[in-house]
């Protein structure tokens, strides 16, 4: 998997597990872009159709249980969800 990376001020490892047609998803990554912070991001279902299943069984594993999406991952912090009270506190 290589995740896009977005230019902004660093606050740490922030990663986004997303998917390119969900609402929230979009949402997220508006917040993180509004906020000018520097992020990588992957739209997980647009990998290739066994790299997708990879990175979504790791995400799983590994901070999400529940496979939902957005799945954010702030310095370790796991945020699921559109939860811009919890990103914004997270990054500071």
């Amino acid at each position: 998997m290589d995740p896009i990376h977005v230019a902004g001020t660093d606050k740490g490892r922030v990663m986004l597990f997303a998917l390119s047609t969900c609402g929230w998803c979009a949402k997220t990554k508006a917040l993180l872009n509004d906020l000018g912070v520097a992020y990588d991001y992957v739209f997980v279902d647009q990998l290739p159709r066994e790299e997708m299943e990879r990175v979504y069984a790791d995400m799983m594993k590994r901070y999400n249980p529940l496979g939902s999406f957005p799945t954010v991952v702030i310095n370790g912090r796991v945020i699921v969800g559109f939860k811009e009270e919890d990103i914004r506190e997270a990054l500071i």
